[in-house]
């Protein structure tokens, strides 16, 4: 019988209760256990995934276009001269099109209402591969690699360095709903989103977790159980990369801010990284940094998710 999630879409972090992420990490476990022992999978046999892009990408296109290749199915490339969204057709449209000839559509792209009008228009599920809002496949990913490190998520305590960005608007939803605090620290100006943050707030309440946002970075990385951190400045802030540079030249996190924390402290980076800018390449080189099974846990937690939504 398919399960609460089969049909639906994930746009946000928000959109899956504390059930459901369980559900994701638990069949992501399971789905990396057998690949690991090269366990055929075949899920979504017949299955065709159309991925559309309007940023380019590493992890995202190869995560998921192998993840649909390992369950059976087949994933189809569409770039930018592609599919024209809102110029060449309208969006609705392509999402009704698309529906007809595939059971999945993923989108990676720049504004959030894009991905938001797929999902309102088509017939299949509709996954955000990221926008300038949210990024909620590499939440999955990042919680899937802290419980593998840590043993649970709940009661744990994560410190976000870095720019306010769609990373961190989806870790303040995902954190929330699973029970982990989490810390957003940022300089002046490069705060998260005031809404996602009241809201997490409120999500975050009902299970015990507290999430904050904070300038002092020293002060919030004591004793902290992960750290995470971003590029100061994301595709489409090409302008702004001088600028923030300096502005955001407080807040790497190095060997002397890794150290204020749990020894045992879990270092996360969502990758591509800027080395000796948001992070030394001592810190992601150490015992404490995860950020490469971080991007291979892309391909575990999508491929849970592609097949709860669509198997």
């Amino acid at each position: 019988m398919p399960g609460k999630l089969h049909g639906r879409s994930l746009i946000s972090s928000k959109d899956l209760t504390t059930d459901e992420y369980a559900e994701v990490l638990h069949t992501a476990v399971i789905l990396k256990r057998q690949r690991r022992s090269r366990t055929p999978n075949l899920e979504l046999t017949g299955k065709t995934l159309a991925m559309i892009f309007q940023k380019p990408s590493l992890r995202t296109r190869v995560s998921f276009e192998v993840g649909m290749t390992q369950l059976g199915g087949h994933a189809i490339y569409l770039g930018p001269s592609d599919i024209k969204l809102g110029a060449r057709e309208t969006t609705e449209d392509i999402a009704i099109v698309l529906s007809r000839y595939a059971d999945i559509i993923m989108a990676r792209v720049f504004g959030h209402d894009i991905v938001a009008d797929l999902a309102r228009h088509a017939g299949v599920p509709v996954i955000n591969g990221l926008s300038d809002r949210e990024h909620p496949c590499q939440i999955l990913a990042d919680l899937q690699t802290v419980q593998e490190k840590k043993g649970r998520l709940a009661g744990l305590h994560m410190v976000y360095v870095g720019d306010g960005n769609n990373v961190a608007h989806s870790l303040m939803y995902g954190c929330a709903r699973v029970g982990m605090s989490l810390t957003v620290v940022t300089p002046e100006g490069f705060e998260p989103d005031a809404e996602i943050l009241a809201d997490s707030v409120e999500i975050g309440r009902s299970q015990n977790a507290t999430i904050a946002s904070s300038r002092d970075l020293s002060a919030s990385v004591k004793n902290c159980d992960v750290i995470y951190t971003d590029v100061w400045a994301s595709m489409g802030q090409e302008a702004e990369a001088d600028q923030r540079r300096q502005l955001f030249a407080p807040y790497q996190v190095n060997e002397s801010v890794l150290a204020r924390a749990d020894a045992e402290c879990v270092v996360l980076h969502c990758l591509p990284a800027h080395y000796e800018e948001e992070i030394t390449y001592e810190v992601t080189r150490s015992r404490n940094s995860a950020i490469f099974d971080q991007a291979e846990n892309r391909l575990h937690a999508q491929k849970a998710l592609m097949v709860l939504l669509a198997g």
